[in-house]
């Protein structure tokens, strides 16, 4: 008889162990010669030395599985450890299982574009209207790099521009204040990753969200780099941030020219950048449309309406300049 330890340290242990353990105790009713005891990210087997190994490989096989697609079944606990492996149709445009499983992928030609223009430059531009998923898939591509082990980190970014609100008169300390500007951000990681793998990513600064002005002076090697809302960049500070581009690294830069929030004397440092840098080798540049929104049919509607009236207000002021 021998015992063997094995750690769990990379599927997330609700997911992997079930509601009121009831995977865990699948797994030992299918391994009923073997004493098996599971605490934490820690379980230990004893047993014959050929039982306990493969033991150990299909509680491997389980745990890559648990990993990759956030969720395990029943069904697939049943098809690893009887069978030969879990067998699964594939899914061409997914680029990773958010929580429960849930697939998350390109659903619009623009989107996959994305997935691509990433995959071929080290610099990519997403732009385009509210709702177009150009911010979440930016952030299920980072997330992807890192499960996958292409980049270390991921360093989300987003200028702190007031759209109406003052931030001097929100409540609390500076992080308080700048948490709401970063809260999309926030939001989107929270679908993709387990609250307790996100805990500790966000503790150990493997996952960085910080306001922009944060990024000054940094050099980012090894990283998955996505700036948002760049439409409220100056100048200076967007080439401050393109020059952070470190060694082994990628970099997105989302926005939407029509959603510029800063001062009227103040030119879009993304509009500035997308002159500067066009035709440059390495950068990929992705437009959204209206057809790719992807929330709420509303949302469609209510863009195009603000576009018609927008249009409309053009053509009285010229005609008033006119008269």
């Amino acid at each position: 008889m021998i015992e063997r330890i094995i750690i769990i340290d990379n599927a997330d242990p609700l997911n992997f162990y079930g509601v009121n353990n009831s995977n865990m105790q699948l797994i030992r009713n299918l391994f009923p010669k073997l004493r098996i005891a599971a605490r934490g990210s820690v379980i230990k087997v004893i047993g014959e030395e050929s039982e306990t190994a493969e033991f150990e490989r299909k509680i491997k096989e389980l745990e890559e599985y648990a990993s990759h697609r956030n969720n395990l079944s029943e069904e697939v606990i049943l098809d690893i450890v009887k069978g030969d492996g879990h067998r699964e149709l594939k899914k061409d445009n997914v680029i990773i299982y958010g929580i429960n499983g849930k697939p998350i992928m390109g659903r619009t030609p623009n989107q996959q574009r994305l997935v691509e223009q990433f995959a071929e430059n080290d610099l990519t531009f997403a732009l385009g209207p509210a709702g177009t998923g150009k911010t979440y898939v930016a952030i299920a591509l980072a997330v992807r790099a890192l499960k996958n082990k292409e980049a270390r980190k991921i360093i989300l970014s987003r200028p702190a521009v007031e759209a109406g609100e003052k931030l001097g008169f929100l409540p609390g300390d500076m992080k308080d204040k700048i948490d709401p500007y970063l809260q999309p951000l926030y939001d989107a990681l929270e679908d993709m990753i387990p609250a307790v793998k996100l805990k500790e990513y966000m503790e150990s600064k493997v996952i960085q969200i910080a306001p922009l002005a944060f990024m000054r002076g940094r050099t980012l090697n090894d990283a998955i780099i996505v700036l948002d809302e760049a439409q409220n960049t100056t100048t200076h500070q967007i080439k401050m941030f393109l020059t952070r581009l470190g060694m082994n690294a990628k970099m997105i830069i989302t926005g939407d020219v029509t959603q510029i929030d800063l001062p009227r004397a103040t030119q879009s440092g993304l509009i500035r950048a997308l002159q500067v840098l066009d035709g440059v080798p390495g950068i990929g540049r992705v437009e959204f449309g209206k057809k790719d929104i992807v929330r709420h049919a509303l949302v469609q509607r209510i863009v195009e309406a603000y576009e018609r009236a927008e249009k409309a207000e053009g053509r009285t002021a010229v005609a008033e300049t006119e008269e």
